[in-house]
C-alpha cells in the first residue's frame, strides 16, 4: 500500500426541478466518488449510481417504459479525472479554491472514456481493484506514489 489517502464519498440524489427554468436544476441520483490524494495531487474516478430519490425513480420507471427501458437504472461512469497544483499541457485553465488541494489552486481534467475501464475494474474487483487502478493512473500523471 502506498502513502496515499483514500477518500470515498457519497452525494446524495435530489429532485431541484422549478416550473422557473431559472430556477430548474433537475433530478440526480446518488453519485459515488473514489479520490486517492498524496503530496504531488490528487486523481479520482466518479459513478453516478443512478439511485434516485424514491418518488423520482417511480417516475422515471413510469416513463422510462416507453422510450428508454433501462436508461435510469444503470451506474453511469461519469468521469476519471486529476487535480494538480501546476498545469499538465499548455494552455491548461486553472480553477480557484480546490478541495482536493487544500483550497489551493487546481489544473484539473478528467475523461468519461476513461471512467468506463475503472468501472468494469469496480465490477470484477471491487474497491481494492479500483484503488490499485488509481494508483496507476496517479504515478502515471505525477510521475511518483507520493
Amino acid at each position: 500500500m502506498s502513502n496515499l489517502e483514500r477518500i470515498i464519498e457519497f452525494h446524495p440524489a435530489f429532485d431541484k426541478r422549478d416550473p422557473d427554468p431559472s430556477k430548474n436544476y433537475g433530478i440526480h441520483g446518488v453519485e459515488c466518488l473514489f479520490l486517492l490524494r498524496g503530496k504531488k495531487g490528487a486523481v479520482h474516478f466518479r459513478l453516478f449510481t443512478n439511485w434516485h430519490l424514491p418518488h423520482v425513480q417511480k417516475e422515471l420507471d413510469a416513463e422510462s417504459l416507453s422510450q428508454f427501458p433501462y436508461m435510469f437504472h444503470k451506474p453511469v461512469p461519469a468521469d476519471l479525472g486529476y487535480h494538480s497544483p501546476k498545469p499538465i499541457y499548455k494552455g491548461q485553465i486553472a480553477y480557484k479554491n480546490c478541495k482536493w488541494l487544500n483550497g489551493k489552486l487546481c489544473y484539473y481534467d478528467g475523461s468519461s472514456l476513461g471512467a468506463e475501464r475503472v468501472y468494469e475494474i469496480l465490477l470484477t474487483k471491487g474497491s481494492e481493484g479500483v484503488w490499485k487502478y488509481l494508483e496507476g493512473y496517479y504515478k502515471g500523471i505525477f510521475g511518483e506514489l507520493v
